[in-house]
C-alpha cells in the first residue's frame, strides 16, 4: 500500500489580506487625487500619465505578488519533495537516503528563523513556510539543515514513519 501526504499553503493570513486592503486602498486615493481632485500624489502629478502607470503597476504588482507564492509538499517513497514558487520554478527532491534524521516538529517562527518566507538562520539552515508554527525537519547526513512548515502535522508524521527508517549507529 502506497501512502503520500500531499500539501499546498499559501499565505492567507488576516494580517496579510489587510496589508492588501491598505495598498488597494491607497490606489484609490491617488486614483482620487489625479483624476477627480487634479493633485499629484508624491512626486507624480495628475498631468503624468508615464507616472501613473507606472505607480500603478507596482501597487498592482505588489498585491499579486503575495498571492504568487505557494509552498508544495509531497512525501512518498522516494522522499521528499517540495516547491517554493516562485522561488523554485522546478520541484525539488530529497531522498530518504540523503537524510539522518526527519521528523515534525513546533518551532518559533520568529525566534529560530526571522519569519515566514524563504529564511536562512545561522545554525538552524534553512527554512521554507508560509504560516504557522509547525514544520517537518530535515536534518542531512552532511549536517545541513531545512525545515519545511506544514498545517498538516499529524499526517506528515504518519507518512515520514512510514517511509523514513532512522539509521541508528
Amino acid at each position: 500500500m502506497m501512502r503520500v501526504f500531499n500539501e499546498t499553503q499559501r499565505f492567507t493570513q488576516w494580517w496579510v489580506q489587510l496589508i492588501n486592503i491598505a495598498i488597494l486602498g491607497f490606489l484609490a486615493y491617488a486614483a482620487y487625487n489625479w483624476f477627480v481632485l487634479n493633485e499629484a500624489v508624491g512626486n507624480v502629478s495628475s498631468k503624468n500619465l508615464t507616472g501613473q502607470i507606472v505607480f500603478i503597476a507596482i501597487l498592482i504588482f505588489s498585491i499579486g505578488l503575495i498571492y504568487m507564492f505557494k509552498l508544495k509538499t509531497i512525501i512518498d517513497e522516494i522522499g521528499l519533495h517540495y516547491q517554493f514558487l516562485p522561488i523554485n520554478l522546478s520541484k525539488k527532491t530529497i531522498r530518504w537516503t540523503e537524510l539522518k534524521k526527519c521528523y515534525v516538529r513546533i518551532y518559533n517562527p520568529i525566534k529560530e528563523y526571522g519569519g515566514w518566507g524563504y529564511r536562512l538562520s545561522f545554525g538552524k539552515g534553512k527554512a521554507l513556510n508560509v504560516k504557522g508554527n509547525k514544520g517537518i525537519q530535515l536534518e542531512f547526513k552532511d549536517g545541513k539543515k531545512l525545515l519545511i512548515g506544514t498545517q498538516k502535522k499529524e499526517d506528515a508524521q504518519n507518512v515520514i514513519e512510514w517511509y523514513f527508517k532512522t539509521n541508528d549507529e
